[in-house]
C-alpha cells in the first residue's frame, strides 16, 4: 500500500505545481495583452508632461501686480476691510506651474503668502495649493475653466481654527478680465453660500 501511495502522491504534487504555474502564465499573458506597448506608453507620458493651451492661460497672469484686498470679516453683507499689497507671479518648471507670492497686510499685520497653480493633463483639471504666514496649514484646490477661458472655478476644503470647524467647503474663482487685470474671489460655501465672496483680490498689472 505504501509503495502505491508514493507514485500517486508524486503525481498529485506534480499536477499541483503544474496547474498553478500554467494559470500564472496565462494571467501574465492576458496582462501583457491588456497593457499598452512601450511606444504607446512613452507617447502617453509625453502628452502628460507637455504644457499646452491650459498652461498658457496661467502664463497670462505672470508679471508684477498691485493688489487690492477686500476681506468681509463679519460676512459678505457687511463692510469689507480693505488693504493694499503687491504680487509677483511667474511660470516655473518649463511653463508648467504658475508660482504666486503676495505681500500685504491682513488684520493690521504684515502678510506673506505663496502658492502654485498648474494644469494636470491627465486629470484634465487645474490644481493648486496655497500657504501663508497667517497659519500652519496648506490649502489645496482643483477645478476647471469655462468655455470662454475667462473664469477659473476651483473647489477645496479648509479648516477654521477659531470655530473648530474642519474641512469647510470653499469655492475659489478667478476672473480673467484682460491681460492687465484679474480678480480672485473666495467663497465660504458652508457659512454663506457661493453667491457673495468673503475675500476678493483685484490684481492690476504694474506698468
Amino acid at each position: 500500500m505504501k509503495r502505491r501511495a508514493i507514485p500517486t502522491l508524486a503525481v498529485m504534487i506534480t499536477l499541483g505545481l503544474l496547474f498553478p504555474s500554467n494559470t500564472h502564465a496565462q494571467g501574465k499573458e492576458k496582462s501583457a495583452k491588456s497593457m499598452p506597448s512601450q511606444e504607446e506608453m512613452m507617447k502617453r507620458w509625453q502628452a502628460y508632461m507637455t504644457p499646452g493651451e491650459a498652461h498658457k492661460k496661467l502664463e497670462s497672469m505672470a508679471g508684477t501686480w498691485d493688489a487690492e484686498i477686500k476681506v468681509w470679516m463679519n460676512g459678505p453683507d457687511g463692510e469689507p476691510a480693505i488693504s493694499k499689497g503687491t504680487a509677483e507671479q511667474k511660470m516655473n518648471l518649463g511653463g508648467r506651474y504658475l508660482q504666486q507670492t503676495v505681500a500685504s497686510e491682513m488684520m493690521g499685520q504684515p502678510f506673506t503668502g505663496t502658492g502654485y497653480t498648474g494644469y494636470d493633463n491627465f486629470k484634465k483639471k487645474y490644481l493648486g495649493f496655497w500657504i501663508d504666514d497667517m497659519g500652519t496649514g496648506m490649502t489645496t484646490m482643483e477645478g476647471t475653466i469655462d468655455k470662454e477661458g475667462k473664469t477659473l472655478t476651483m473647489w477645496g476644503v479648509m479648516d477654521e481654527p477659531t470655530t473648530g470647524e474642519k474641512n469647510k467647503k470653499v469655492k475659489y474663482v478667478t476672473h480673467l478680465l484682460d491681460n492687465d487685470k484679474h480678480v480672485f474671489e473666495i467663497f465660504d460655501v458652508s457659512g454663506y453660500g457661493d453667491k457673495k465672496p468673503t475675500m476678493q483680490i483685484t490684481y492690476t498689472r504694474k506698468k
